[in-house]
């Protein structure tokens, strides 16, 4: 099976606590343990659409990432808005983890499914959105195209994206046309907390099945997105 969970906020080596955030997160790195060793065999596959840890360098998330390769299954990680410890795909892969694959350009085979992805951007039409926004708009849509077209032919794809592709209305933007033309089949992202949960989109789009997999959404247990 292949389960989806985003948004983990690992220390990072930084000393940042989620539960300053809200109570929820108090002790959740164990709560997402506990979950993921309830759930999750050797054999099956978890994605990961990023803000994976808080660390600013590479070597800094190493103990995060450690923690996640030795959790049971295959795990796929993309790029959040806050892995700033994301590095290139040689020096992330020299780091010797034995389940984890990053995402990245690239597509990844998991059981019969494609997997390909990006972060993604905030959306034209959020208050986060910025003066010269735009270019990153356009970039992060290469890197969606660059990442489907690598996918392997004739099989269903699954598209990890960390920003959610719908606008401030809830309604489909450039990310979800850009997965509509290569007829993705499922789309994974996340970056939602607290009250933005209110801007949740789930269920099938376009024939796109969406789900949002923030870890505080899913109450820290990873969920089911293929069988």
């Amino acid at each position: 099976m292949i389960f989806a969970i985003s948004d983990t906020h690992f220390d990072g080596r930084q000393n940042k606590p989620m539960d300053v955030f809200s109570e929820v997160w108090e002790n959740h790195m164990e709560k997402i343990k506990l979950n993921w060793t309830r759930l999750i065999s050797e054999n099956d596959t978890v994605l990961m659409a990023g803000d994976i840890s808080w660390a600013l360098k590479l070597e800094d998330a190493y103990d995060d990432l450690k923690f996640i390769d030795e959790l049971p299954g295959n795990k796929i990680i993309s790029r959040g808005n806050h892995d700033y410890w994301w590095h290139s795909l040689k020096k992330m892969n020299e780091m010797g983890f034995k389940s984890i694959r990053f995402l990245q350009n690239d597509a990844h085979s998991a059981e019969n499914f494609e997997v390909a992805g990006t972060r993604g951007w905030t959306d034209s039409s959020s208050k986060e959105f910025k003066e010269g926004d735009e270019k990153f708009i356009n970039r992060e849509l290469i890197r969606l195209e660059l990442s489907l077209r690598a996918a392997k032919k004739n099989r269903p794809i699954i598209t990890m994206l960390h920003y959610p592709p719908f606008d401030n209305d809830k309604k489909p933007n450039v990310f979800h046309n850009m997965m509509k033309k290569y007829n993705v089949e499922i789309c994974v992202y996340a970056h939602l907390h607290g009250k933005g949960h209110d801007k949740a989109v789930e269920g099938d789009i376009d024939g796109i099945k969406y789900f949002l997999s923030s870890s505080d959404y899913i109450d820290f247990t990873p969920i089911i997105v293929a069988e």
